[in-house]
């Protein structure tokens, strides 16, 4: 398949949208690796907003991820498909690797019903590891757009309870504190576990 390039631009474009199919998520990226996720060019800066963790402790993205492969994500634990595909996928491909070297923090888009006891829970039942974030709506609403993410709006669903529609990439920071791929809904354990190792082994990130 013919390698893909999406640019910051079109990356919000696709994400108010709805867009990103699997195919299209295909990309080649780094000095010597063809990756399956998504390549963004010019590559999105990674975000600095502070929120609170699980543990009810301050939590500076920026900082608290620096020198990590950091995978964020924005989602909801009563998501019925795209947010608990994702941890499952990436909690299988983690086994594999050393547990210092990546980090996957999620912050919850729903902290009403979200609390930090239940947001834990969730995230134990993918990997002990994950970090899981929450903060007043505003706040979580500003770490999305300073993450170049439309924040996610409340859905009325069938039932008389309410969803959210929100961003169904992960976004992939890497070293250099630089996005140069996203995840969009789709991507499987493979793919996971193919780009992964690949990116933790990544030293220095070719600029294009």
């Amino acid at each position: 398949m013919k390698p893909v390039s999406f640019s910051a631009g079109f990356v919000m474009l696709a994400l108010l949208l709805g867009t990103g199919d699997r195919a299209a998520a295909q990309g080649s990226a780094g000095p010597d690796a063809t990756y399956r996720g998504g390549l963004v060019t010019p590559p999105l800066p990674k975000p600095r907003f502070t929120l609170t963790d699980t543990s009810g402790a301050t939590f500076d993205f920026r900082l608290k991820t620096e020198g990590y492969i950091t995978l964020l994500f924005f989602g909801y634990t009563s998501c019925p498909d795209v947010c608990p595909l994702h941890m499952a996928n990436v909690a299988v491909a983690l086994k594999k690797l050393s547990p210092d070297r990546v980090k996957l923090v999620f912050v919850t888009t729903d902290p009403a019903r979200d609390s930090a006891k239940a947001l834990r829970s969730w995230l134990d039942h993918f990997d002990k590891r994950f970090v899981g974030l929450t903060g007043t709506e505003a706040a979580i609403e500003a770490a999305q757009l300073a993450a170049g993410l439309p924040p996610a709006r409340k859905t009325a669903l069938a039932t008389g309870a309410y969803g959210f529609g929100h961003s169904s990439f992960v976004v992939a920071n890497t070293k250099d504190n630089l996005a140069h791929l996203i995840y969009p809904d789709g991507m499987s354990q493979q793919d996971w576990a193919h780009d992964l190792p690949q990116l933790v082994k990544e030293a220095v990130w070719s600029r294009r």
